[in-house]
């Protein structure tokens, strides 16, 4: 997840519904596209952080060890001060970089 643009807002924006409705004809549709995107993105940055981390882990750990582990701390800090997952898939999404489909549509437009 190092390609995020540090372009993408870390707070909540206003968008525009109409720009987000234009490829699909359906807000609900682009949501469900949206949100579905940012459960993989989230996945792919909590997997990130985790084998991160866990390069840290010890069995034995004492409390000196987890207080002094800075570099832990700016990992972590690092994580935290990304976009949010559903705001890095709006971006993408309003960008035309999510590739989706819907059988449903396909369908139709056979019949």
């Amino acid at each position: 997840m190092n390609n995020i643009k540090p372009t993408i807002p870390t707070t909540t924006i206003t968008r525009d519904v109409r720009k987000m409705d234009a490829k699909t004809d359906n807000i609900y549709e682009s949501v469900v596209i949206i949100s579905k995107r940012a459960n993989q993105i989230s996945s792919a940055i909590k997997e990130e952080l985790s084998g991160k981390l866990s390069e840290f882990a010890s069995s034995t750990d004492n409390l000196e060890e987890v207080f002094e582990n800075r570099e832990q701390i700016e990992i972590s800090r690092h994580y935290e001060r990304l976009p949010k997952p559903t705001l890095i898939a709006t971006e993408e999404f309003l960008e035309g970089k999510v590739y989706f489909r819907n059988p449903l549509k396909e369908t139709e437009k056979e019949l």
